[in-house]
């Protein structure tokens, strides 16, 4: 008999800060990445005490930096979502512009747990990063994935590729000025306004 697994999603709150490093730094290694360079520079991240603890920093912020996604209870993914306005490299950016007016949440990052991947984890992670960030409110959610010819380097697949974002329902609606691994990236967003 088979059983269907449960998903669940949540913020990464400060009580749940050790499953979102079990999932992106499972040997907490304070060089290896903690997910926080799109909203702290080098200094504010040296003056919170380092990567680790600035992470801790922004998880106790009132909207945390993104989700983590379970299923079965064992923490298998991570999602770095909120507000556009609170990722201060996407506000400052030259190259990733916004498109409109629209005060978009935006996914920067995804992450499935080593030993989790090829299991459906990504949808999931989506999914559930979409509605927390409708549930907190948001108009549209936008991705910048890139768009690659083939097959992707798999050492650049962080960044998502589009057909990932359509299979979430996402729709093309511009293309930035930035790249990965020469290819450029675009603007995807889903709408949550009905």
């Amino acid at each position: 008999m088979t059983t269907t697994a449960v998903w669940q999603t949540y913020p990464v709150t400060p009580d749940r800060f050790e499953d979102f490093a079990d999932v992106v730094n499972p040997n907490r290694r304070e060089t290896h990445c903690w997910c926080v360079s799109h909203r702290l520079g080098a200094r504010e991240v040296a003056g919170l005490g380092g990567r680790e603890q600035a992470m801790r920093t922004l998880c106790a912020r009132e909207i945390p930096p993104g989700v983590v996604t379970y299923r079965d209870g064992e923490a298998v993914g991570w999602c770095h979502i909120s507000p556009r306005a609170d990722i201060a490299r996407l506000v400052t950016s030259k190259l990733i512009r916004p498109v409109d007016e629209v005060p978009v949440w935006s996914i920067i990052c995804t992450v499935v747990r080593g030993g989790r991947r090829k299991q459906g984890v990504t949808a999931h992670l989506i999914e559930g990063a979409v509605a927390w960030a409708r549930s907190q409110g948001a108009p549209a959610v936008e991705a910048y994935p890139v768009d690659p010819p083939g097959r992707m380097d798999l050492t650049m697949a962080f960044v998502g590729t589009r057909a990932m974002y359509e299979r979430a329902g996402f729709e093309v609606v511009g293309v930035t000025d930035a790249t990965a691994s020469k290819m450029p990236r675009l603007v995807m967003r889903r709408s949550l306004v009905t």
